[in-house]
């Protein structure tokens, strides 16, 4: 009896590269327009929220897809990734407002609002690395419980846990002190609705994006005996 002819070599993946990249600009952008809050009028409610809320549930998009194709230890190199460029962006910035203004300009708006970035960072990269490391460990776990079926229910079941831990953690260290404890439980429930709507109304595009790419990368991973610590960076 012959032995089975080995499994053919993967190639090397052709999109994780660009993902990687607008993965981590969102992550930046999401943090500097978090210093920013804002309150807008609904119907009689008017919530209180910063202004990553927009952008910032994409990086959940972005880890769900990088589980379900390429599996948990890329999504966790990736992850890394976006906390290095995201600690570098606030240094940076956080040092060219304490640079001194040079003479006849006015410095005063750039360091008004980046100074107060870096407790920004802090929150959100105890909240992000918390977040999305609960979403893949929990989508890669969904995927083996239903063979890979019912996306729909691992994408948004991880978003929910997720998405819950992230803006609880976010909240609390960025604002609390800062607001009224009535408002910041408000600016909590409706960060947290929000996000997860926002991903029950983004699942058909989440679809289309993910069987694209298991199409086009010939890749669709499953986490039967991946080890889901999220410190190692190798494996």
């Amino acid at each position: 009896m012959t032995d089975p002819a080995p499994a053919p070599a993967l190639t090397p993946p052709r999109y994780l590269s660009a993902i990687q990249g607008i993965f981590a600009v969102v992550l930046v952008v999401s943090n500097i327009a978090s210093s920013k809050l804002a309150t807008v009028h609904l119907a009689g409610w008017a919530p209180t929220f910063d202004g990553g809320t927009f952008l910032f549930p994409l990086t959940y998009i972005f880890g769900d897809v990088l589980t379900e194709v390429y599996g948990y230890a890329r999504s966790r190199r990736v992850i890394w990734f976006g906390l290095a460029m995201n600690l570098c962006a606030a240094l940076v910035l956080a040092l060219v407002a304490v640079l001194p203004t040079a003479p006849g300009t006015d410095g005063g708006p750039f360091s008004a609002i980046f100074t107060f970035v870096p407790r920004i960072v802090l929150a959100s990269t105890a909240a992000f690395f918390v977040g999305e490391f609960l979403n893949s460990y929990v989508l890669a776990k969904l995927k083996v419980a239903t063979a890979g079926r019912w996306l729909w229910t691992r994408t948004i079941g991880s978003t929910l846990v997720g998405q819950g831990a992230d803006t609880l953690v976010f909240s609390l260290i960025a604002f609390a002190g800062l607001l009224p404890t009535d408002q910041l439980w408000g600016l909590i429930a409706f960060n947290y609705v929000y996000k997860v709507a926002l991903e029950i109304l983004l699942t058909p595009v989440t679809y289309g994006v993910v069987g694209f790419l298991k199409r086009a990368e010939g890749r669709d991973a499953y986490d039967r005996h991946t080890d889901f610590n999220p410190f190692r960076l190798r494996g």
